[in-house]
């Protein structure tokens, strides 16, 4: 097998093992990266990430995808996410090369050993979603956007490297359709407060209810599906949640 012919592989799970894809908590999302960039999404060969449900350069497209973890580090939500919407297609978006790979390579093992054809519906690009969201989806195509414990850019000068604001609101509200939700935590209090003033602020978004939380069963993944989220509740940390939805627009 070739988890045996791999170190990087565990031999017992067939999965990659993550102490060789370690890598900075985080990277600056205002540099130069070098990777692929595709012009608009119709460039983005989805037949590359789900061959079970996309052809060949995007011919005979069934499905499109749906839910988007925007820097989804290591993967957890979205191998979570993947057995819970079997037929919904859903990509990570990450940042960091090794980590990138390492989902990768996740997914691919998961893939091999699953039965039932379960993990087709997820992938993971390397990219920079602060940047490049409209390049990869369509006007209203999402239907879920996820932002777990990200960077808290502490310092007041950086707080433009936050990948939730006012004016980056603006595009996830163009590619989420109207009903779309974005969920947002982190164990920061400060960028808990600061991610859901934002979201309150925008004119396209608005709060769940109480009631709505508690019958998503999504709500729940946000802290135990994640490396992070598990770190925090082993140490009896806090975390604040934002979960809002995109509201229809009203001319």
């Amino acid at each position: 097998m070739e988890s045996e012919t791999k170190p990087t592989f565990s031999k017992s799970t067939g999965l990659p093992r993550k102490r060789f894809y370690r890598a900075r908590a985080h990277s600056n999302p205002l540099s130069d990266s070098h990777f692929p960039i595709p012009i608009s999404p119709s460039h983005v060969d989805f037949s590359l990430h789900f061959p079970k449900f996309v052809g060949t350069n995007n011919e005979e497209v069934s499905k499109k995808v749906e839910f988007a973890d925007i820097g989804c580090g290591f993967g957890g939500l979205l191998i979570s996410l993947a057995t819970l919407f079997p037929d919904t297609l859903m990509i990570g978006m990450e940042l960091r090369d090794k980590v990138t790979e390492y989902v990768k390579e996740r997914i691919l093992a998961l893939r091999k050993t699953s039965s039932g054809g379960q993990y087709e519906n997820v992938s993971v690009v390397r990219t920079n979603s602060m940047k490049y969201i409209p390049n990869y989806f369509e006007k209203g195509q999402l239907s879920k956007m996820f932002f777990l414990f990200p960077d808290p850019h502490f310092k007041e000068k950086n707080h433009r490297r936050r990948v939730i604001s006012v004016d980056l609101l603006d595009e996830y509200a163009y590619v989420l359709r109207a009903g779309g939700v974005i969920y947002t935590i982190t164990d920061v209090e400060e960028l808990g407060e600061w991610m859901r003033s934002c979201l309150e602020k925008h004119p396209m978004f608005e709060s769940l209810t109480h009631e709505e939380l508690d019958s998503d069963p999504v709500v729940e993944l946000l802290c135990s599906a994640t490396e992070e989220g598990q770190k925090v509740a082993r140490n009896g940390g806090q975390t604040f949640r934002a979960v809002f939805r995109r509201i229809a627009y009203v001319s």
